[in-house]
């Protein structure tokens, strides 16, 4: 537990650190270019906490006439002033932009909330002001956020049927299934998150609990943080956004160590209304990084189209193109599809053969990196995290290849992982790496997923079934693909206890296997 802790405080130095660094670097460079444009104001918001907000307005707005709104949360630990370039923007094409302090970061009153109801009840006060206060249009209201300020754009679209179209970039609709999935603590992308937040907000009592319980893996907290999780989800909230009908548009990356891109692909299929669904390589919010400072943005163009279209009814063909776009790791252009189902063609199975023993506790070799700077160096220089499958240690590793492909792959989805699973203890953790391998063994990361188990009668087999980060990405011919599943990763927490062992079998009635999702080729 004490190296656990020291990981977690220098993760959470570093968090300081990346947060500062970006939240200067955005407040330096927008805000000379919208300077001229920009009011700042006070908005009271749910329970008279004053919100410091920046509207920006069309030039010219006289009075005489109405403009769509748009308003923007801001990101965790950015001020207000993140968005200026992108509201200068959108101001200058005929909007009404207010981008407010989210409750309990800098200067705005309260405590983090955690997109919880007063957060909604926040966003809606800052559109009773506007409508009050500047030419905005009541019928043409739209919400646009990254990360933070997605989630709350969402659950706003449930609880408001005056917001029509969202924009969520880089965020989450289901909380569990973003910072909990497998069951398993993602503790870089937490201690990140608690670590910016207390540099740059005031945590509440109730948030301060929520972190230390989901550090301590205290399971008897567990069904309340699970039903914490729930009430801040977009995920529990499709009906009502159904009902509703705003128009979604969704962003991610395919690299996002906060909110992986699994739970948006989900939520996006259960939605009825107009939507979208747009994934590229990189970590979090680092393909909106360039538009969020003034310069040309694919994530930012589409916006502004998706909102053209919905809230001026512009004909600008947003509404006729494919509805969910790739753009795959590898490189290329996009790749559009009328659905996620259709993304994968056909599924081919790798076998899980024999029977495995795994010791726990030591980690093999094979990581899923560090949270934001893998995937920012995949995306920008194409190089992932790798491992050398021939010197990863088998007492800690297991490995299982393909035969060598004759032609390129192209994975487009989500893989699976089926396997029988016999332990020595009642709880226990395993990471599953799936691998693109050279002709000298090097394998460079493709996905990856975490899973945790608990309540288990020790030495009684149990089956597993284990969905991997979802990603686009292109096995050069003469590559094999790996499946290496070991039990120590530094992003995710660990629960084998010491000494533990794990098995894996594939009984002949039920072959263990990962499914790997290939589009056409």
């Amino acid at each position: 537990m004490g190296n656990r802790r020291k990981a977690l405080r220098t993760t959470a130095v570093s968090a300081v650190s990346v947060s500062l660094i970006a939240g200067g670097a955005l407040v330096a460079a927008p805000t000379a270019q919208a300077a001229t444009g920009i009011r700042f104001v006070d908005i009271t918001g749910d329970g008279g906490t004053v919100l410091k907000a920046n509207v920006v307005t069309p030039a010219g707005a006289d009075g005489s006439r109405r403009y769509p709104l748009l308003v923007l949360p801001t990101s965790w630990g950015l001020p207000q002033v993140e968005y200026a370039a992108q509201a200068q923007k959108l101001a200058d094409s005929g909007y009404v932009v207010v981008s407010y302090n989210v409750r309990g970061f800098w200067q705005s009153g309260g405590e983090i909330e955690v997109a919880g109801p007063p957060d909604t009840a926040d966003a809606s006060r800052v559109i009773d002001w506007a409508l009050a206060h500047t030419p905005a249009d009541a019928g043409r209201v739209g919400m646009a956020g990254v990360s933070y300020g997605a989630g709350i754009g969402l659950l706003t679209a449930a609880e408001d049927p005056r917001v029509k179209a969202v924009a969520a970039l880089s965020g989450w609709a289901d909380l569990i299934d973003s910072i909990y999935s497998g069951r398993t603590q993602h503790l870089q992308a937490t201690a990140l998150l608690d670590g910016a937040s207390l540099v740059t907000g005031r945590q509440s009592a109730e948030l301060r609990q929520i972190f230390d319980a989901f550090y301590s893996s205290d399971l008897t907290r567990e069904p309340d943080l699970i039903a914490w999780g729930k009430q801040r989800s977009a995920s529990e909230r499709v009906a009502e956004i159904n009902r509703n009908g705003a128009a979604i548009m969704l962003a991610n990356a395919w690299g996002d160590t906060i909110f992986p891109p699994n739970q948006y692909a989900d939520f996006y299929a259960k939605l009825t209304g107009p939507k979208r669904l747009e994934l590229r390589p990189g970590d979090h919010a680092t393909a909106e990084l360039t538009g969020l400072l003034g310069l040309p943005n694919d994530v930012w163009t589409d916006t502004e189209r998706w909102f053209d279209h919905y809230l001026k009814g512009e004909d600008n063909g947003v509404d006729r193109e494919q509805p969910v776009r790739l753009k795959s790791r590898s490189g290329g252009g996009y790749e559009g599809y009328p659905d996620w189902k259709s993304v994968a063609a056909t599924d081919r199975k790798i076998a899980l053969a024999g029977t495995t023993t795994l010791h726990t506790n030591v980690d093999s070799g094979a990581d899923a990196g560090v949270v934001f700077l893998s995937s920012i160096l995949d995306q920008l220089a194409k190089a992932p995290p790798t491992a050398s499958l021939p010197l990863l240690p088998r007492r800690w590793a297991a490995v299982w290849q393909s035969e060598k492909y004759a032609g390129a792959q192209r994975l487009r989805g989500t893989a699976r992982m089926h396997t029988t699973l016999t332990p020595t203890a009642e709880s226990g953790t395993l990471i599953a790496y799936l691998y693109d391998v050279g002709p000298l063994g090097i394998g460079k990361l493709v996905s990856n997923a975490p899973y945790t188990f608990h309540g288990q009668t020790p030495g009684v087999p149990f089956g597993v079934d284990l969905d991997l980060y979802s990603t686009a990405y292109d096995v050069p011919a003469g590559h094999r693909l790996a499946l290496v599943v070991d039990t120590v990763d530094p992003l995710y927490a660990e629960h084998n206890p010491s000494g533990a062992r794990l098995t894996f079998s594939s009984p002949a009635d039920d072959p263990s296997y990962v499914s790997i999702p290939l589009g056409e080729q």
